[in-house]
Formats: C-alpha cells, structure tokens, sequence
C-alpha cells in the first residue's frame, strides 16, 4: 500500500507518451510521475520508452538519459551515483530505494516510478525533505559531554565501538521513514524511523553523557511510541539496517530506567 500526497480533489492521469528511436532493439517502458504544484495541473504520468542498448543497467542511469535524451524538464535529485548520498530516493516498482543502486533487469515489464510516498512533491520526484530533516535535528545528532574534553580524543574501545554497526551507516534517504504507515498518519508528532534509529546511534554510544536528556525528549506517547514494529523499515532500506530493532532498543532502555 503506498500513499502519495496529492493535492485535494486531484487524481493521478495519462500524460504523454515519448517513444524509443526507430533503430532501437532492446527497449523498456518508464512510466514516471510528473507533478508541478505551482502549475495548478493535476499530477499524471508520463510515458518514455527507452533504448537500453544505449543506457546504462541501474534506474538513475534510465532517468539521466530521458532528462538528457528525451525530456529535459523532468526533474529528480541525484549526486553520488554510489549509494552513499541517499539523494535518488524514490519509490520504483511499488517499494522505496536508491534509484542508483535499483537495476533495470531486477523490474519486470513496465518500471513504475513515484516519489517517495506520503511527502508533499517540490516537483516530480522531489519531496520536500524539509520536516524530515527538522525531526532528525530535533533528535540533536551530535555527542554532548559535560567531562572536560580531552587534550586529543574522545576514547572509545573496540567493543564499545562495536555497539555503533547497524546505527551509524544510515544515509538519510528517507526510504524507511516514507514506509512506515505510522508515519504516514502521524509524521507531524511520530519521529519515525530515520530519526529514531540516529537517537539509537547516540544512545548506544559510549563517549555520549547525555542518555538522561535523549532519553527523556524522546519520553511522548508519538514521538516514541507510534512504533507498531511493522518491519515495512527494515524491508526498504537501501542499507540493510533494521530501524525497528534501533527503536525496540530505545523502548527496553525506556523501560530499564523505569525501574
């Protein structure tokens, strides 16, 4: 089930079709989302039959040759290519990933495109990352000490160092946040999984002496507890990391200083 934020009254429709050129002998259709809130149009769906004897495997490189190609006023993020900037987010085939790491063969027949569900659309498949990013600020990721800060590091062993994998790697794509039906209906008080699984990040580090403080701003029925352990996280992310074992972390060291 995916839910995309769509002006009111509106309904998705046929937009154009652009087919692939006449000499092409191994094609795949796209189907992409095309939406412009200050066009006052509702959002439809365009059509690009693409030449892949000429395009690169993954999903991004399909989208670069249509903008560059075909249509230049199609609009998406991109920047590293690698898998590391989260920047290509967006829903391809029904499910949240990294269009630079989704390959063209792993979709069968037609490639349906969206941006990331349940986020207002800057355009296209731009959302607007704005809250997000506010929700994971509000978590303050970064260490607070109150010890006098040593002369050279923050010390750290290697088992506690340890306790930091599955946590750290996170690339803020937003792909297990947009997931969560949970964060679906209640993103303006439930924090969601992104910005949960960073306050486990900080939680679980050893050099971090403000576990009262995280602890207590994360104290709320929906900032916390708006979790029902649906997984649809854990399934989505580029990453391979399991945000609903992060927060089930948060919700035992909640209930250890309960007692």
């Amino acid at each position: 089930m995916v839910k995309f934020a769509l002006p009111k009254n509106s309904k998705i429709t046929k937009g154009k079709e652009w087919p692939a050129p006449a000499d092409a002998k191994e094609t795949r259709e796209f189907k992409v989302y095309r939406y412009d809130p200050d066009s006052g149009a509702n959002p439809h769906l365009d059509s690009y039959t693409v030449d892949l004897g000429t395009c690169g495997p993954m999903v991004l490189d399909a989208l670069i040759k249509i903008k560059n190609e075909t249509d230049s006023t199609l609009t998406f993020r991109r920047s590293c290519r690698e898998g590391v900037c989260g920047s290509c987010a967006m829903n391809i085939d029904g499910s949240n990933t990294l269009a630079c790491t989704k390959a063209i063969e792993d979709v069968k027949g037609t490639v349906k495109i969206y941006p990331l569900p349940s986020m207002a659309v800057v355009k296209d498949l731009v959302p607007d990352m704005t809250h997000f990013y506010a929700q994971y600020a509000s978590i303050e990721p970064w260490l607070h000490t109150v010890s006098p800060t040593p002369e050279r590091e923050w010390k750290q062993s290697p088992e506690d160092r340890a306790k930091l994998d599955g946590l750290y790697e996170c690339i803020l794509c937003a792909c297990c946040s947009t997931s969560c039906p949970s964060y679906w209906w209640n993103q303006d008080r439930y924090l969601g999984p992104a910005a949960l699984l960073q306050a486990q990040r900080w939680l679980a580090d050893s050099r971090d002496e403000a576990t009262g403080e995280r602890l207590d701003n994360l104290e709320d029925p929906f900032r916390l507890y708006r979790c029902h352990t649906i997984m649809n996280c854990a399934s989505a992310c580029p990453k391979g990391l399991n945000p609903a074992k992060a927060i089930a972390e948060i919700k035992q060291t909640m209930v250890k200083r309960s007692i």
